[in-house]
């Protein structure tokens, strides 16, 4: 098995909790060869945990010092398309967490760099790589004509469940120069997507973007992407969204929003003519919770209940695994960046229907 040298790119909550054990337990399929973060504590510590020579505070650099296969683009959003092209543009195929840009431009500059490079970009959709669901896929015909969904993710945030299971380091050595420099950007680039709107459609977009884009895209992949959005309404200052996604011979309600209760209650709930099905997620921040697959189906007179766990391995390793298999032997990922785009604009025709109700 080919061991693909990896550079992470942002060392905060996601890499400390889930990308950086994962590719230690990984052995034969990566060695962590590089890592980079503005803050430099943070940078020093997590090097010596994991004994990485090559530690770099800007981006370009670690990517120019070359000994690299791959990079992993972990940091804020708003710098995930830069990240992205300059890997890119140095013949470095890049898994890029959601979301993969704010901005069709950036999208659409992403696209060209994969284009030109002849490298792998890969959108870190970790749900869409759980059994369970996949599972869900290969057994929706069973339920017979869809006639009904739900969406479904309200979840507590996510720092109350991380900070029970696990030691996150938070550093204090961020100037704020930078911190206001990424809200700024930030800003620019959902304008660009938006145009002018108020600033809490600014954060609905936001909380799409983020939340949203798991549910969304997990969605499109189980039944298609809807003909339009009906209806779609947002309060608390764009913290809590409901849409009504039009799929023609059905409709699919779509709810979402954070609290600080301490719980995870994500799922998408299919009802079909003779059964129904329900994907239900547990949070990724506590490894190896498993997603479980809830089917019900009438066969003649008999009606079936059954809950399917594939396997406790969690989402995230089958996505690193997935990605390695793609790199290394080829084949285009399932979640590349023109998927991502059909998140996008359906991210915009959410926010333009929630424009219409006001």
């Amino acid at each position: 098995m080919s061991k693909l040298r990896v550079g992470v790119i942002g060392l905060g909550e996601v890499a400390q909790v889930i990308h950086l054990p994962i590719i230690e337990s990984l052995p034969d399929h990566y060695e962590l060869a590089a890592i980079c973060d503005i803050s430099p504590g943070l940078l020093k510590r997590l090097g010596d945990r994991y004994r990485v020579e090559h530690r770099h505070t800007d981006a370009r650099e670690m990517i120019a010092a070359g000994g690299l296969d791959c990079v992993f683009v972990l940091n804020s959003d708003e710098y995930h398309a830069e990240c992205t092209i300059a890997a890119l543009d140095a013949r470095l195929d890049v898994l890029v967490e959601k979301p993969m840009c704010l901005s069709p431009r950036e999208a659409a500059e992403i696209i060209a760099a994969r284009n030109r490079s002849g490298k792998t970009v890969m959108v870190a959709y970790m749900r869409r790589f759980a059994p369970a669901f996949n599972e869900a896929v290969a057994r929706l015909p069973e339920l017979g004509e869809v006639r009904y969904a739900r969406v479904h993710d309200v979840i507590g945030e996510n720092r109350l469940i991380v900070d029970q299971t696990s030691y996150v380091d938070r550093p204090d050595d961020i100037p704020q120069e930078l911190v206001d420099e990424k809200w700024a950007r930030r800003s620019a680039l959902v304008r660009e997507a938006l145009g002018e709107v108020p600033q809490e459609l600014e954060w609905t977009y936001g909380l799409l973007c983020g939340l949203g884009s798991h549910d969304l895209s997990a969605m499109r992949e189980l039944l298609g992407r809807p003909r339009e959005v009906s209806a779609a309404k947002m309060w608390r200052n764009g913290g809590y969204v409901v849409a009504l996604l039009d799929y023609g011979d059905f409709v699919v309600t779509y709810e979402t929003g954070v609290d600080a209760q301490l719980r995870y209650d994500t799922y998408i709930e299919v009802y079909g003519e003779s059964g129904t099905m329900k994907v239900q997620y547990d949070t990724p921040y506590v490894r190896h919770f498993p997603t479980t697959l809830h089917l019900e189906l009438t066969n003649g007179d008999a009606y079936e209940r059954s809950v399917v766990r594939p396997h406790l391995k969690d989402p995230y390793t089958y996505e690193l695994e997935y990605f390695h298999e793609i790199v290394t032997n080829g084949g285009t990922p399932k979640t590349g960046p023109e998927d991502y785009v059909q998140d996008m604009e359906l991210f915009v025709d959410i926010i333009r229907a929630i424009e219409a109700s006001s």
